[in-house]
């Protein structure tokens, strides 16, 4: 997230197409909802189409213009957006893109086009091809490639022109560059461009020993992603890395398979926050994703379009990998792949920008590391430059952005026009105001006193919906309008949610948009708060925290309180069980002598007449936990029921065995057909003790399993048990063994 003024791509195009014309609209309603009455997206694909076709709302054509669908993508709430382009007269129209969000029913709930005539562009070019090129290429310093020139109707801005459209690769100012150039195809004026290669700032360094998923067996094995399409990392040379065996990494922060270690885990977690929280499949929204590249040799990061790259810090002492980076330059592959693409211009390049933060700062709430607390500032660990946070989300001002949005954005850096954006995430997500530790946020001239957060996630669902209506002109204005929207859509007009997503952008200073919804709040609301938020106990200890309550609307209401997400052997109690809002209760979790050592994620649930609110307590249970795992000839190791495991597990015991011995475990687990139990000797030879295939469960107790170690020499032997179709929960437990 360097300060270079680049821009994003368009999303590439789909090959279906829809040119009903308008009179044919009523007549094939009906069979299309008839045909397709089982398949939500198959109803709401129909839907859309019949909008475009009889030219509803934002999507009225000209007699040469036809739309092409180009790709149906699911989000929250049960929505869907589909998008089209534009074609005159057979042409391409860039900045005439289009987008309908339907819902599961076949309902359309919404339309947006980045509309502009077309009237009177001539389809005849004086310029050649060839000549366009040639144009385009002196925009880099160096061309690598080039693509042969599109006959495009160029839209964007007030006058929409014939242009053809180049794409040229190679490095612009020492950078590497893919550049979309549109050449006037009357003048052979360069008319405008932009760049596909989104720069940016940048066991594993930043987090430790993590669980990734990664393919192969045996001896042979790939930092390839198994179950999230696209997904693996690398060097710089494309391929992913390979190994002997499943564990990556030194630790250090120069090692660039540690960097991959670090990168795989960010994306894996971004990828699942997206589906979890956000009702997104994949990072492309159809299931798939997007390489990884460290090793780039450069205080710098950036997506270009097609695959991340990561350098490392000016000090070269670490990668440019934690979390809230590796999410913001996929969070640019998102806003590639949402309606719209990238449109042309600072402060459609700055909302770009500032959808990467927003990304980043979900990705690190949902991840929740305790190596890397969530929080809103960009790059805190990595320190690119020595001086500290790139951005700050809650006061962008610290690193001298604007808080504000002004009639001067448009022409204001990208990076510094993200400012406006991250600062109403984190109004709408937290609040001007609040507590647990997150720092105040400024209000800009005008807006109202205060602002009360939702909650990350409702925000990220909000932010999220208001991208599925993108176009590739999307301004702040358009921003402000779209998540209104989507907020009604999600909550409701006379919702919390509305209120605050007005209230947060009247903070920042984005006009009132004609049309928009009131939002008025009507009913009662509260908010919840930890204090702290987070808390460290031995086994057999407890930890205290205070939940606060807060009366955000309306009345106060009686609020009780419940926990979830406790580790085995813990136990959580609120005194007093409940409070009317605005009052407060002790939260004390009590943990027994055999709670496994870990961080948990305690969910903190309080409960009222109006609806529910949570907040997360973070608890570290310190030791070696897991209770005395001890091993002598002849006796066995009980592994706990691995669908109660969330997190790997060590610990250490001595004994002594004569020789030849049987290491014998017991498997108490729910589905007898899914395990792979290894052990692994001294030498690092795997003995496989059992790999049962199969997706079917069969309950069946417990299970003795046994392997000869008379082979190996004396020293320290690790039980790997695992999931096979749950990779991401396994146990490990390690002794030594004198043979």
């Amino acid at each position: 997230m360097r300060r270079t003024a680049l821009l994003a791509v368009t999303v590439a195009l789909a090959t279906v197409a829809v040119g009903l014309p308008a009179t044919s609209a009523a007549a094939q309603a009906p069979a299309a909802a008839s045909s397709s009455q089982s398949d939500p997206k198959q109803l709401a694909t129909a839907a859309a189409d019949r909008a475009v076709a009889s030219g509803l709302d934002k999507l009225r054509r000209r007699p040469d213009e036809t739309y092409r669908r180009t790709s149906v993508t699911a989000s929250a709430g049960g929505m869907y957006s589909v998008t089209y382009e534009r074609t005159y007269k057979g042409l391409p129209v860039v900045g005439g893109d289009a987008v309908v969000v339907t819902d599961s029913s076949g309902r359309v709930r919404d339309t947006a086009s980045a509309a502009t005539t077309t009237q009177a562009v001539t389809t005849t070019p004086t310029v050649t091809a060839d000549q366009a090129l040639e144009t385009a290429k002196t925009t880099l310093s160096r061309v690598d490639d080039n693509a042969a020139p599109r006959l495009v109707v160029l839209a964007w801005g007030t006058k929409p022109r014939l242009a053809w459209e180049s794409l040229v690769s190679g490095i612009s100012d020492g950078k590497p560059s893919k550049q979309h150039v549109f050449v006037d195809a009357t003048t052979g004026e360069i008319a405008d461009s932009y760049d596909e290669v989104r720069a940016g700032t940048g066991n594993g360094y930043y987090y430790g020993q993590v669980t990734l998923d990664t393919s192969g067996s045996g001896t042979s094995y790939s930092m390839t992603d198994p179950t999230r399409s696209g997904l693996r990392c690398g060097g710089q040379n494309g391929s992913a890395y390979t190994g002997t065996d499943n564990a990556w990494g030194n630790g250090s922060g120069t090692n660039l398979e540690t960097a991959c270690v670090d990168a795989l885990y960010a994306v894996q977690r971004e990828w699942d926050m997206l589906g979890s929280w956000l009702g997104r499949s994949g990072i492309n929204g159809n299931g798939g994703g997007f390489p990884a590249r460290v090793g780039l040799n450069d205080v710098n990061a950036y997506w270009n379009g097609s695959y991340t790259n990561f350098g490392h810090s000016q000090d070269n002492a670490r990668q440019a990998t934690p979390i809230d980076v590796v999410a913001h330059e996929f969070g640019h592959a998102i806003f590639q792949t949402t309606p719209g693409g990238a449109g042309s211009g600072n402060e459609n390049g700055g909302l770009n920008e500032a959808t990467g933060d927003v990304f980043g700062s979900l990705t690190e709430a949902y991840a929740n590391n305790p190596n890397d607390p969530p929080d809103y500032q960009v790059g805190e660990e990595l320190n690119l430059v020595g001086d500290g946070p790139i951005r700050y989300m809650y006061n962008p001002s610290l690193a001298g952005d604007p808080n504000c949005w002004s009639s001067s954005i448009p022409s204001t850096e990208v990076h510094s026009a993200a400012g406006p954006l991250n600062h109403w995430f984190y109004l709408l997500a937290e609040g001007s105001a609040p507590g647990g530790g997150k720092p105040n946020s400024p209000i800009c001239s005008g807006g109202p006193s205060s602002v009360t957060g939702i909650s990350i996630q409702k925000a990220g669902k909000i932010y999220m919906g208001a991208l599925q209506r993108k176009t590739s002109t999307w301004k702040y204005a358009n921003v402000r309008s779209a998540s209104l929207a989507a907020a009604v859509e999600l909550y409701g007009a006379n919702s919390p949610e509305c209120a605050a997503t007005k209230a947060a952008w009247n903070a920042v200073s984005v006009p009132v948009q004609s049309g928009e919804p009131t939002c008025t709040s009507s009913s009662n609301d509260f908010s919840l708060s930890l204090s702290p938020a987070s808390g460290s106990v031995a086994p057999g200890g407890a930890a205290t925290a205070t939940v606060g309550t807060t009366t955000t609307a309306g009345s106060a209401q009686t609020v009780g309180f419940s926990a979830s997400g406790l580790p085995s052997g813990a136990s959580a109690s609120f005194s007093p069980a409940s409070v009317t809002s605005g009052g407060s209760s002790t939260l004390t979790v009590s943990t027994s002598s055999s709670t496994p050592a870990g961080t948990y994620s305690v969910t903190v649930t309080g409960t009222g007449s109006t609806g529910s609110h949570t907040a997360t307590y973070t608890l570290t249970v310190t030791g070696s936990g897991g209770g005395t795992r001890t091993f002598t000839n002849g006796t066995n190791v009980t592994i706990p029921d691995l669908s109660t495991i969330t997190s790997s597990i060590t610990s250490t015991a001595t004994g002594t065995a004569v020789s030849p011995v049987q290491v014998s475990v017991t498997i108490s687990h729910t589905c007898a057909e899914d395990l792979r139990i290894r052990l692994r000797g001294p030498n690092g030879t795997y003995y496989t003790i059992d790999t049962s295939g199969g997706s079917s469960c069969t309950s069946y107790g417990t299970r003795t399993y046994s392997v000869p170690v008379s082979q190996q020499a004396s020293g320290t032997w690790t039980l790997e048990v695992a999931d096979q179709y749950r990779l991401d929960t396994g146990f490990l437990d390690s002794w030594t063994i004198t043979v």
